[in-house]
Parts: C-alpha cells; sequence; structure tokens
C-alpha cells in the first residue's frame, strides 16, 4: 500500500450510484479541491504580497545604507586630502608673503625654509624660485634643477592666469612621478615670480594607502583624463589608466552604481577636489556590500517557506477534516432515508406475505377437505380399495398440500414478527425460519447448510424481527460468496451468562484486507456494477447495535469469511 493511499480520506474514490443527474453535487474531491485552492489563495496572497513588499523595501533600505556610507566615506577622505593639499598651499602662501623676493633667491634661506617647512609640515621634497620668464633661478633640494626653463610647461601656462596650480602627477625633468604646488607673486615692477614646491608623493599616497574600505573596496586618485595619481590595488599603479570612464563632473559627492571588468558590479563613490586636477574615487564591489542582505533574504525566503507549508498543512486538514464531516453527514442522512425505506419495505412485505398467505390457505382448506373425503370414498367402496396407485395419488396431493400450508405459516409467523418488538426468542428457530427461505436455493445449488444449536441455549427476550432480518441479510451474502457446491455452516454459543454469539462460516470467495475496515461503512460495496448499493451490511450493523450486540467479521480471500454476532439474552428497552 502506498503513502497516498494510506492518507487519502474517504471521499477521494466516493462515487454516489444513485446520485442521478444531479452527481456534481456529490463530487467530494471537486469540493475538497475548490475549498483547498479558495482558502489557500485568501490565506497565501496576503502572506505572499507582504513579503515581497518587505523583500524589496528592506533590499532598497541595504541598497540605500550602501550608498550613503559610501557617500559618507568619500566626503570624509575628500576633506582629508583637500585638508592635505589646503595645508600646504597655505605654507607656501605664507612664505611668499613672510619673505621677500632677495631673500628667496638666496640659497642659504632657501634651503633653510625648505628645512622648517619639512619639520613643520611633511611631504615637501624641494623648493624653487622661478622668474616671470619661466627660469628657475633659485633651487634648493636634492636635483640639480637650477636654470631649467619652466616657460613651456603647462602648469606655468595656468599659473599665470590663476595664481595658484596644484598639479597632477608627472614625470618632468625627475623622471620620476612626483605633484608640484605653485603660487605667484606679484612685484612692485608689474613683474612676478612662482614659489614652486614638490610634494612627496609616498606622503600623498599614504592618505589612502591606509583607508579601510569594505566590501573589498579600493580607494584612489586620478586625474581628469583617468589616469592614476595614486596606485590602486585593482586597476593598477601610478600614471596607469583606470579600466572605466571618468565620472562627469560634480560639484558635490555622487555615488552610483555601474558593472566594468569581469562583470562585476560595482558602487562607485566620487569627488572633485577643488581647485586641484584629482578626483577622489572609491570603489566597493557590491555583492560583498550585500552580504549581510544574503542574510536577511534567505531569513525573509525561510520565512516564507515555512508560512506557507504551515498553511497549506493547515488548509489541507482542515478542509479534509471538513470534507470528511460533509460526507459522514450525506451518508447518515441518505442511510437513514434507506433505513426508512427499508423499514417500509419490510412492512410491506410482511402485509403482502399475510395477505397472500391468507388468500392460499382458504384454497388450500378447500382442498384438504375434498382431497380427504375423496381418500374416504376410496377407502369404503371395495373397487378402490385395493387400488394403490389411487390412493398414493391422493396422498401425495394431501401431502402437497400439508407442505403449502408449512410455507403459509412460515410467511404468516415472518410478517407477525416484522411488527413485534421485544418478546421471548429461540434462537433455533429463528435461524431455521430464515434458512426456510433459502432452502429450495441450497438444494438446486447443491449447496450444503448445517445447522449447529446446543441444548443448553436458553430462550431470551429480543427483537425477534430484527435479529429475523440481521440473519437473513448475513446468510444471503454467505449465499452469494459461496460457488455451487459449497458450505456454509451455523453455530450457535453460550459465551458467558448474560451472552450467546451466533457464527455464520463460509467457503466463499474472501473478503480483502483493504476493504474488512469499510464493509460496515454506507454505500461501500463491492457490486456496485451488479446493483450492489452498500447498505445491506450497514443496516446489518445498526440492527445488531439496537439489539445491543456487536458484530466483527473474520476474513481471507480464497479461504471464506465468518461472521460473528454477539446478543445480550436482555434487551435494554430504549424510550423514544
Amino acid at each position: 500500500m502506498t503513502l497516498f493511499e494510506r492518507l487519502k480520506p474517504k471521499f477521494w474514490d466516493y462515487r454516489d450510484v444513485a446520485a442521478g443527474p444531479f452527481k456534481h453535487l456529490f463530487n467530494f474531491r471537486r469540493l475538497w479541491a475548490l475549498a483547498v485552492a479558495l482558502t489557500s489563495l485568501v490565506a497565501l496572497i496576503p502572506l505572499i504580497s507582504i513579503t515581497l513588499i518587505d523583500y524589496r523595501v528592506t533590499q532598497k533600505s541595504v541598497e540605500s545604507e550602501v550608498l550613503l556610507r559610501t557617500a559618507r566615506l568619500v566626503s570624509n577622505t575628500w576633506r582629508t586630502v583637500s585638508f592635505f593639499l589646503a595645508e600646504r598651499r597655505s605654507a607656501l602662501d605664507f612664505v611668499v608673503r613672510d619673505n621677500s623676493y632677495d631673500s628667496l633667491r638666496d640659497p642659504k634661506r632657501l634651503s633653510a625654509i625648505l628645512e622648517n617647512l619639512k619639520q613643520g609640515f611633511g611631504g615637501f621634497v624641494d623648493l624653487g624660485v622661478i622668474d616671470s620668464t619661466g627660469r628657475q633661478i633659485t633651487y634648493a633640494g636634492p636635483y640639480k634643477l637650477e636654470g631649467i626653463n619652466y616657460s613651456n610647461q603647462v602648469w606655468f601656462k595656468d599659473i599665470t592666469d590663476k595664481g595658484v596650480n596644484v598639479s597632477d602627477v608627472f614625470m618632468g625633468f625627475r623622471r620620476t612621478p612626483h605633484i608640484v604646488i605653485a603660487v605667484r607673486y606679484d612685484l612692485p615692477n608689474a613683474s612676478f615670480y612662482v614659489l614652486r614646491a614638490t610634494i612627496d608623493t609616498d606622503r600623498f599616497n599614504e592618505l589612502l594607502a591606509h583607508l579601510e574600505v569594505s566590501g573589498q573596496g579600493d580607494s584612489f586618485l586620478i586625474n581628469k583624463d583617468g589616469f592614476l595619481q595614486t596606485p590602486s590595488r585593482d586597476y593598477g599603479k601610478v600614471l596607469d589608466r583606470i579600466p572605466m570612464s571618468v565620472p562627469a563632473f560634480s560639484p558635490k559627492t555622487r555615488v552610483y552604481e555601474g558593472v566594468y571588468p569581469d562583470n562585476k558590479q560595482l558602487v562607485i563613490g566620487y569627488a572633485y577636489i577643488h581647485d586641484t586636477p584629482f578626483i577622489l574615487m572609491i570603489v566597493k564591489q557590491k555583492s560583498e556590500l550585500m552580504k549581510p542582505w544574503q542574510k536577511t533574504r534567505f531569513q525573509l525566503l525561510g520565512f516564507l517557506i515555512v508560512s506557507i507549508a504551515i498553511i497549506v498543512f493547515v488548509v489541507l486538514s482542515v478542509a479534509t477534516y471538513l470534507v470528511n464531516r460533509i460526507l459522514i453527514a450525506d451518508q447518515k442522512r441518505i442511510m437513514t432515508l434507506h433505513e426508512v425505506e427499508y423499514s417500509n419495505k419490510m412492512a410491506s412485505i410482511g402485509r403482502l406475505a399475510a395477505g397472500v398467505a391468507h388468500e392460499i390457505n382458504n384454497p388450500l382448506a378447500v382442498i384438504n377437505e375434498k382431497v380427504g373425503l375423496i381418500k374416504d370414498l376410496f377407502t369404503i367402496k371395495d373397487e378402490f380399495k385395493g387400488n394403490r396407485k389411487l390412493i398414493e395419488l391422493v396422498d401425495s396431493a394431501l401431502s402437497s398440500v400439508d407442505r403449502c400450508g408449512t410455507i403459509t405459516k412460515r410467511l404468516l409467523n415472518f410478517a407477525r414478527h416484522l411488527d413485534v418488538k421485544i418478546q421471548m426468542v429461540n434462537i433455533g428457530e429463528v435461524i431455521r425460519d430464515v434458512l426456510g427461505f433459502l432452502s429450495k436455493e441450497a438444494e438446486y445449488r447443491s449447496m450444503t447448510v448445517s445447522v449447529n444449536v446446543p441444548g443448553d441455549i436458553p430462550q431470551f427476550e429480543s427483537d425477534r424481527g430484527k435479529m429475523q432480518q440481521v440473519f437473513l441479510n448475513i446468510v444471503n451474502n454467505a449465499f452469494a460468496a459461496v460457488k455451487d457446491g459449497g458450505r456454509i455452516d451455523i453455530s450457535v454459543k453460550h459465551e458467558r451468562a448474560d451472552l450467546i454469539s451466533v457464527t455464520f462460516t463460509d467457503d466463499g470467495c474472501g473478503i480483502p484486507e483493504s476493504d474488512l475496515e469499510r464493509i460496515f461503512e454506507p454505500f461501500f460495496s463491492t457490486k456496485t456494477k451488479q446493483g450492489g448499493t452498500g447498505l445491506g451490511l450497514s443496516i446489518t450493523y445498526s440492527l445488531v447495535q439496537e439489539l445491543g450486540g456487536s458484530l466483527v467479521v473474520h476474513s481471507e480471500v480464497g479461504r471464506g469469511s465468518s461472521f460473528v454476532v454477539t446478543i445480550p439474552l436482555k434487551m435494554e428497552k430504549k424510550e423514544k
């Protein structure tokens, strides 16, 4: 037996053979499916909708938090870099304002200023004074750069217009990456000079090297052409071009999402550093940033799955229970109607049997009287006295009349006991009366029917009519199960002081084990194609219970069946 066969409800294979054109009203499987579908939809749609809404809201919240944190980190880092550059630019501006042009042209004085800047601020590599023609007239630092002409350099052209210049990282005459900050100072003779300082790129790089960036992120500076100004862990070394587009100018910090090399989804925050060619960029991997969301997502999905499972289980259980109750209530209603019909039918049969018996008894009495007179005449007259053939014919007629009389008496007894309730009952007589109706069928089919009623079985009070119906139904079932030439044994036992049992055993086809638990259920029948209604044993079971007894069955396929009816010796009267 499969798991489904064990779990399937009673109504699953139920078919009402008497439903006629209204079969759809008794399709309990369809009713169950509709109840499950509608209840599940009503319960699950709000749950799934709320979960999906919460899923999207939570996801958006996490994504917004990621963007907000990235923007905050970019802004804070932007302030650090801007302060670093502004601090050194202000230092140069102070030097220009605190020293005359002549003093700055003194190499010793310029070297002393450089040393003070290194000790006071750090990050300075060298200092140079450049005249208005672009020639470096004084230099303090590790290189020999006196007399170099910068007039063709872009930064020199830019400073003549703006007064201050912060260059991007370039190689220059040193052939090594460096940054230059230059300040112009106007002289009284309408000329000018420029104080130019080189910033240590290692110190500059340290601003971002120790920055902790979540999501396996990277922080670096680029110029407006997309070349790295500081080393990047993922995108190369200084002066390499990054494999992504330069973000559009914005006066404020901006954060956006993009898909770049290796199809990685990135969160990119950037900020333009004012009055410099630098763009601060912080790049994070979105998959790493969203890992906390992955845990929340799995929790939401787990909650949804568990909730759906619980709801479906409850819906299935409740729908199955309710439809089963509807089926049982409907069966009880129909069974009650059938019992009423059965009782009316038995009452009608009783009245018909009584009428037939009375109608037959009258002509039988006349026949018996006339045949008896003929026999007397044959006996008196000498010419017929010796004719044995005639005497045998007359005796045969009288015997047939007696047999018909016995049958009519049996019919009258059957009809009379249908209306009688509690009375003294002889169990042997009841069994013989029942078998009397089937004796000819047993003789015709060569069946052996044995009855064993011990002499110590007492008479007792019970409902004889119901008892007759019980025995008749069981014997009829036995006759249907046994093949021609089969055997039926009926035995009575005195179980204890207040109980007797009647056992009906046959050697028929037997009942499958899967059907044994259901044979007393209303409308369960293995003979629906032969016109069975499934009510015979159900009504029999009810009648036995009304008698105060019990009915059990033992059966084995191919070996036969045994029905045991237990009846109390004193039946309790029930008030109606």
